[in-house]
């Protein structure tokens, strides 16, 4: 079962997920795609950690989220955008590129058995256009791939000021 989970920035998206999460496990994992930029990114980090209690196993992965086991697990991977983000830089902003490795990465975890995977991801395209070439290279590719994504998902929730309003499934 795949479920993802969208929204704008504080939509409630990483609450609505940890606590469907814990709905779905007693001891569920905790995938998180951040890279540590600076220590404002660092506090973030610590904050969402203080978050989340004993029951909860977490793993950090930049980018290769198929090294871990998922199966017959439920994992809760938070964000996309930040996933995203890594590829991106590391592949110095080719587009197509970040979301064919992006994607070869998803397509190895939502085959392994038995996996409920809760996928937080954001619509940054939502808003103003960026203004500088690489913001909007980075919003398509977003874009892209929270379309593949949806397409994928048995249920796409979409948190508009923390109400959840489901959208498929």
């Amino acid at each position: 079962m795949i479920y993802l989970i969208t929204g704008g920035e504080r939509s409630g998206k990483s609450s609505y997920a940890q606590n469907l999460a814990l709905q779905l496990s007693n001891n569920p994992i905790y995938v998180a795609t951040a890279r540590k930029w600076d220590s404002d990114f660092q506090n973030r980090i610590d904050r969402h950690q203080q978050e989340r209690d004993e029951r909860w196993t977490n793993v950090e992965k930049e980018k290769h989220i198929s090294e871990i086991d998922f199966s017959g697990k439920t994992a809760l991977i938070d964000c996309v955008t930040l996933w995203l983000t890594n590829f991106f830089v590391d592949n110095k902003n080719d587009v197509n590129l970040s979301l064919e490795e992006a994607k070869k990465e998803f397509l190895s975890i939502a085959n392994q058995e038995n996996a409920t995977l809760i996928i937080v991801t954001n619509e940054i395209g939502m808003g103003v256009h960026a203004a500088t070439e690489i913001g909007r290279k980075f919003t398509e590719l977003q874009g892209w791939m929270n379309q593949f994504l949806a397409s994928k998902a048995d249920e796409v929730v979409l948190m508009i000021s923390g109400i959840p309003v489901k959208i498929k499934g």
